[in-house]
């Protein structure tokens, strides 16, 4: 079914060079999801209609939910918020297209804790943001976040322990917004969410392979840890309770837009324990599209939110939309974006959003036939 994601690609860049210079209408381009046509045995006794009356269908209804890139509202970012005042300017640009799903899911690569030392805008790798930016993310209209990821844990030269950890999962709470993927201990961290929007509830699972000081332990608080075995339990765990299972596993590459070995194998043990959708993130660029036997993996969207500015593919990323109608997974949508150093999102102009397309098409096309 590669070619099908490929065909949707090269439709969608041909559109975006050929079209004139304007921003991408994200509402044009949904890519249909086209399952295999269940066979259907004819009854050898069929009813026979007693009344002519029209019977009236209940209609099957959709829900949309949306995925970004990796959030990391730190360093220059939060400088740029300091500077302004204003937490919610990230996301004015985008606002409208998150609010409109009926569930938008970010993945958020920092701690949000007023605790630590700001930073400023120079090079660190410790990703603190202000309790600020849990309230901009709630005024953006996320209503949850996956949080195992590998700086989730970061606190800076005061060597606070866990207190940022805390602060982050206690300022989501605060502002509404459920978060997955990291607890006070790995058990608690391995516990999925559900969501539930049209009557169908949609378990989410969140796991990270990624520095392991933001692991969680028996007795030790973190992330879920990614492996072949905690992913097949955390799937099978949620489907008891959920309509559709979807996987959220932090891994990869950073600056690589082709999934290694390990994200290919993953997203098979994640198919064979039953995951309706798989959306990964990590690499801060965006990634190839697969399906594998029947179902969406999706390896990396990019950088939503963050300050990299040193390249231009780390500048870029694709909003996920997904489509069901019921509990089946109908199509996906993606609107590519372009973000500045100072974490400020916009909708990528026609060019850019071709580039980004075509970038995700070439390392789709990469992947070895299952």
């Amino acid at each position: 079914m590669r070619q099908f994601f490929v065909s949707f690609f090269a439709l969608l860049a041909l559109a975006a060079c050929s079209a004139p210079a304007q921003q991408v209408d994200p509402t044009n381009t949904p890519t249909p999801f086209q399952p295999v046509e269940p066979t259907r045995t004819a009854s050898p006794n069929p009813a026979t209609p007693t009344s002519t009356a029209t019977l009236s269908a209940t209609p099957i209804p959709r829900t949309t939910l949306l995925f970004t890139g990796v959030i990391v509202p730190a360093r220059c970012v939060q400088a740029a918020i300091d500077e302004s005042g204003d937490p919610d300017y990230p996301y004015e640009a985008v606002r409208d297209i998150i609010q409109e799903a009926d569930l938008a899911i970010g993945t958020l690569n920092a701690t949000i804790s007023d605790f630590p030392p700001k930073t400023g805008c120079g090079p660190t790798f410790v990703l603190v943001g202000d309790s600020r930016n849990a309230d901009a993310l709630a005024n953006a209209g996320f209503d949850a976040m996956s949080v195992a990821t590998n700086h989730i844990k970061n606190c800076g030269p005061s060597n606070c322990g866990d207190r940022a950890f805390f602060d982050t999962l206690e300022n989501l709470e605060r502002v509404g917004i459920e978060y997955v993927g990291a607890g006070d201990n790995l058990e608690e961290a391995e516990q999925p969410i559900v969501l539930t929007a049209n009557g169908i509830r949609f378990g989410i699972v969140s796991l990270g392979q990624l520095e392991e000081l933001a692991f969680a332990g028996e007795d030790t608080p973190g992330i879920a840890v990614l492996t072949e075995e905690s992913l097949t339990a955390a799937i099978k765990a949620v489907q008891s309770f959920s309509d559709v299972v979807i996987a959220m596993p932090h891994w990869g590459p950073e600056t690589s837009p082709n999934p290694n070995a390990s994200q290919q194998k993953l997203a098979q043990v994640a198919v064979d324990a039953g995951a309706d959708v798989v959306v990964g993130n990590h690499t801060h660029v965006v990634q190839a599209i697969e399906e594998i036997e029947g179902i969406p993996v999706f390896y990396g969207l990019g950088n939503f939110v963050f300050d990299q500015t040193w390249s231009r593919e780390t500048q870029q990323a694709v909003i996920l939309i997904l489509t069901f109608e019921g509990t089946e997974f109908v199509e996906y949508e993606l609107i590519p974006t372009h973000v500045d150093g100072e974490g400020h999102v916009t909708i990528a102009d026609e060019d850019e959003a071709a580039e980004i397309l075509d970038r995700i098409e070439l390392a789709s096309q990469r992947l070895p036939s299952r």
